[in-house]
């Protein structure tokens, strides 16, 4: 100890101190940072299979090296989520030219849509697919995702979520027994007629609280009427239509007892 407390003023102790806790924080954050993903990291396999997969069933609209053509977009940057997305929910490939391409069951199991969105992400960055926690609705808020979803998402999707019209033949589809990753992979890419809700947008958080909310809407009203939960519009018409017509009847009623 005297041999220790004799060198501690030597001019390369402040280094030795420093080096020696940079190493125990290293090793500390090692031990302890959660996993930034809880998906396998594609190898140089899936690549190559995705990459055969691409060129069998998606080159003919989108190109053999993925850069687009007149009747189907570039893929490059789009990133595995996007892949996710229109291949998990039957999207893609199309079965004809449409305004809007519907969700359908899959053509691809799940082994090669992560073959295909391994090979896309290869081809510049993107987009990643979501992690397990962050797409779990009981880590979410379900009464901020409420706020959230009727500040951006409710103009086009509906109070709660039961979808809706738009223009030139295209919808917003219904959010009803949608996976939760696919929403949130919704949220990052903005397919067709829906905007990206980057991070500057809506944060990763944020994002997991409108899924909490709509998992809520799953559940059910929590009593009365639901009137279709398309919000309120049906309220204000149930109430008009019934309402004030009771209140007319009554008032016709009235003016034939009196005369």
């Amino acid at each position: 100890m005297k041999a220790i407390a004799a060198r501690r003023n030597h001019r390369f102790a402040p280094v030795v101190l420093l080096a020696l806790a940079l190493l125990v924080t290293g090793g500390l954050y090692a031990a302890f940072a959660p996993s930034a993903s809880s998906a396998q990291t594609p190898s140089a396999s899936d690549v190559e299979i995705g990459s055969r997969l691409f060129q069998a069933n998606c080159a003919t609209c989108h190109g053999p090296d993925a850069a687009g053509r007149a009747e189907a977009p570039s893929l490059i940057g789009v990133g595995a989520a996007s892949v996710d997305f229109q291949v998990a929910t039957g999207r893609m490939p199309m079965q004809m030219n449409s305004p809007q391409a519907p969700a359908k069951p899959p053509q691809f199991d799940d082994e090669q849509v992560r073959q295909l969105a391994a090979y896309v992400a290869s081809l510049a960055p993107g987009p990643a697919i979501p992690t397990a926690e962050q797409v779990d609705p009981e880590l979410g808020d379900a009464a901020n995702g409420m706020v959230l979803f009727r500040t951006n998402c409710a103009m086009c999707h509906g109070a709660a979520g039961k979808g809706g019209a738009l223009t030139e033949g295209k919808y917003a589809p219904t959010l009803e027994g949608v996976e939760p990753r696919h929403i949130y992979e919704a949220m990052t890419t903005g397919p067709q007629s829906m905007p990206v809700f980057n991070d500057a947008n809506l944060n990763p958080e944020e994002k997991r609280d409108i899924i909490a909310f709509l998992a809520e809407q799953e559940r059910g009203a929590a009593g009365g009427a639901e009137l279709g939960s398309i919000g309120p519009v049906a309220e204000g018409l149930w109430a008009w239509v019934v309402g004030i017509g009771l209140l007319i009847a009554c008032a016709v009623w009235i003016g034939a007892k009196s005369s």
